[in-house]
């Protein structure tokens, strides 16, 4: 039998297995965190280890390390649009990021999501956790107008009691237990299926002030405004937690497989972590908040894996594991030794290798060969391209345009193609980034210019050479790379004049 017979055969034999028995899928979005925060991901570079994270440990040891992943952008917004779309953050309306719950949403109606791609593939759909994606609430005075409002000044005028649409049902979610913009800002209320879900059997709206916080040793991240009168975020990661063990338990072995997206937390500011969760003690067990956050991820991660054990379903479920963007530099943290971004410079909302350089962890016990690392570029857009290509889907030209297909590199498979060049983005500072071969040009836009097309190059460095981005390793004067920092500058301003679709394999 020839060569290409036996390709078709073993094509045909995957397609046979999936469609008989499809494996179910849970991505996790971490909120924050560093590839230095992961106790694996650190002993590759140092014995010094500050914080175990066992249960991400095992995940790794029995699925794929990616070493060289990245966030679409150094910022968790316009990250989450990336991830959710499978398109580069510039090619959203906002590509700095949609941060208020009562923003319009950066995604449009005819746009293909995680969700939309996995409940057409016949998955059951849940979201559980942050959404930080903008939506629509009524206002107060009016039940058939949509609010917008200021950022700058409390928004009192919302009908907060329920989503009113760009939410997660609309994004191809059949269940839903969401966090509008997480911990971190208003509304300060939990949605099941779009409807708030009171905390307590006391629970009412009300105006959550620093005041009211302050009772509970919390300090607001973001405004004051309204929400749950019971609101404690100390309690939002064991709620997430056992409402999505539940979810696993009540979706196992169903004729339908399930595709869970859950968006943790943690380990976003506020730093509340829980007392105990799942038996283990967290608050106060690490040298600072923010670590006890950490161990709270783990933690959580830990009843998802043991959830799918205890309910049959682990052999046969994709587990994809990664972050928003880089990891946070805290005092307390950084004091103890820990070291959130490992070697790379910076941290969250930082152009540098530490603002977007993320952990990424695929594990399919049942298919896949694990205790594997690999340096391959990718982006944490690549994941729908990826679900796409397991489930058979295929994506149309005009959608996820930058999600790359990372199974063959999955299966270990000679010759992989992966990309040839990745584009991301900074923060705040509005620095757009491109790597090639290595080699990264970063971008700087002028601030003042809304239409973000006045740009120019500020730095290149070999990453090759100099992962750690030293400041004096910036090659941005040296006469030896103006040619090739011309060239570099020139493919990144072509590909975003001509759309090119930088993914698809």
């Amino acid at each position: 039998m020839n060569k290409q017979l036996l390709t078709i055969g073993f094509l045909l034999f995957v397609v046979s297995v999936f469609a008989t028995n499809p494996p179910n899928v849970i991505v996790l979005l971490a909120d924050d965190l560093g590839v230095g925060d992961i106790s694996h991901y650190r002993r590759m570079h140092s014995n010094n280890i500050i914080l175990e994270t066992p249960n991400i440990d095992k995940l790794a040891k029995q699925g794929v390390v990616f070493t060289n992943a990245h966030s679409p952008a150094a910022l968790c917004a316009p990250s989450r649009y990336g991830i959710m779309t499978g398109n580069s953050c510039y090619r959203s309306p906002k590509p700095w990021g949609v941060w208020g719950a009562y923003e319009k949403s950066p995604i449009k109606a005819n746009q293909l999501t995680l969700g939309k791609l996995m409940k057409q593939a016949g998955y059951s759909t849940a979201f559980f956790g942050k959404w930080h994606l903008g939506g629509d609430y009524l206002r107060k005075d009016d039940e058939n107008t949509i609010y917008r409002g200021p950022r700058y000044k409390p928004e009192v005028d919302v009908d907060i009691t329920k989503i009113a649409g760009n939410g997660p049902k609309q994004q191809g979610f059949d269940y839903s237990i969401t966090f509008p913009a997480g911990i971190q800002d208003v509304p300060y209320a939990v949605y099941e299926n779009e409807n708030w879900m009171p905390l307590s059997e006391d629970s009412k709206i009300e105006y959550i002030s620093q005041k009211s916080m302050n009772k509970i040793g919390v300090k607001l991240d973001k405004s004051e405004g309204l929400g749950d009168s019971n609101w404690d975020p100390h309690d939002m990661g064991p709620l997430l937690a056992n409402k999505a063990v539940d979810y696993i338990k009540n979706h196992s072995n169903k004729k339908k497989p399930f595709f869970m997206y859950y968006c943790s937390q943690a380990v976003h500011l506020p730093h509340a972590p829980a007392k105990e969760l799942n038996g283990i003690k967290i608050a106060g067990t690490t040298p600072s908040k923010h670590m006890d956050m950490i161990k709270e991820l783990d933690v959580q991660m830990g009843m998802l894996t043991d959830a799918l054990k205890a309910n049959g379903i682990y052999e046969n479920t994709i587990f994809i594991f990664t972050s928003d963007n880089g990891g946070l530099l805290k005092p307390n943290t950084l004091k103890s030794g820990h070291q959130p971004s490992d070697i790379y410079r910076g941290g969250k909302n930082s152009a540098f290798e530490g603002g977007h350089r993320v952990p990424f962890i695929a594990s399919w016990p049942k298919t896949i060969e694990g205790n594997r690392t690999t340096s391959e570029p990718i982006l944490g857009l690549d994941i729908l391209a990826t679900l796409a290509s397991i489930n058979g889907q295929k994506i149309a030209n005009n959608q996820a345009m930058d999600s790359y297909n990372l199974l063959p590199i999955l299966e270990n498979k000679k010759n992989a193609d992966s990309h040839a060049f990745l584009m991301l983005q900074g923060g705040t500072g509005k620095e757009l980034i491109l790597i090639e071969n290595g080699w990264k040009l970063i971008i700087q836009v002028d601030k003042k210019d809304k239409t973000n097309q006045l740009r120019k190059p500020i730095a290149l460095y070999n990453l090759n050479k100099d992962p750690e981005e030293k400041q004096t390793n910036n090659l941005i004067q040296s006469e030896n790379q103006q040619k090739r920092i011309k060239k570099m500058f020139t493919k990144y301003n072509t590909l975003r004049k001509n759309g090119i679709v930088t993914g698809k394999n």
